[in-house]
């Protein structure tokens, strides 16, 4: 079982937005058979076969194991990820071009950015995986306290220009074996925590 996996493909996306199908998923987080996750989503067993064959069909489950009960054979199915994301190339005629309308300021262009990032390393993990090569990737991903928007300013220019000058540095256009990397560098606000949510973090900071 992959920790995540990129869908690609339209009809495995249209099946994983299933809300039934997509509880399923999620219940085959451990191993189960069309009865046991038939409970645990509410449906028949054979509304739960029904689905699973689907699910199964787009590789977004997989049999782990059969087991004989009398003339009966008991089939296993696991998801074959615990998480999925959605590139955009299962929606290729609306994907996001983020050479478009470049726009560094811009939060859609950054969204526009991202989704690239998920298509194109998505098509690199697919090849990746079927050529059984290690894919080099590389991420930081930080949290910053601005003291004000001025300062917010000021570091953007500064890591802008800080990046300028290590592509300098680094970049061999006329390298004989070299490969091109895609560097894609963001800031956006962080997401605001909820009071109650706050409250608990920070007395669980008194108590340690």
């Amino acid at each position: 079982m992959l920790d995540l996996a990129v869908i690609d493909q339209a009809a495995a996306a249209e099946i994983s937005l299933d809300p039934v199908r997509a509880r399923l998923l999620a219940a085959l987080a451990e191993p189960g058979s069309a009865s046991s996750v038939a409970v645990q989503v509410g449906l028949t067993r054979q509304k739960a076969n029904y689905h699973l064959r689907a699910l199964e069909e787009h590789g977004l489950v997989e049999l782990v194991e059969e087991r004989k009960k009398g003339n009966v054979t008991e089939r296993l199915f696991q998801a074959t990820a615990a998480s999925y994301v959605i590139s955009p190339a299962a929606f290729a005629a609306l994907a996001p071009d983020p050479d478009r309308a470049p726009d560094q300021l811009s939060a859609r262009w950054l969204v526009a950015l991202a989704a690239r990032l998920v298509r194109e390393v998505g098509e690199l993990i697919a090849g990746a995986t079927a050529a059984c090569q290690p894919l080099a990737t590389f991420a930081i991903d930080s949290e910053i306290r601005f003291s004000s928007a001025a300062d917010r300013s000021a570091f953007a220019d500064e890591l802008g220009e800080s990046v300028k000058n290590l592509v300098s540095r680094y970049h061999d256009e006329n390298a004989p074996n070299g490969r091109r990397h895609r560097l894609v560098v963001a800031l956006h606000p962080s997401l605001k925590t909820p009071p109650a949510q706050a409250k608990s973090s920070d007395n669980r900071h008194e108590e340690s």
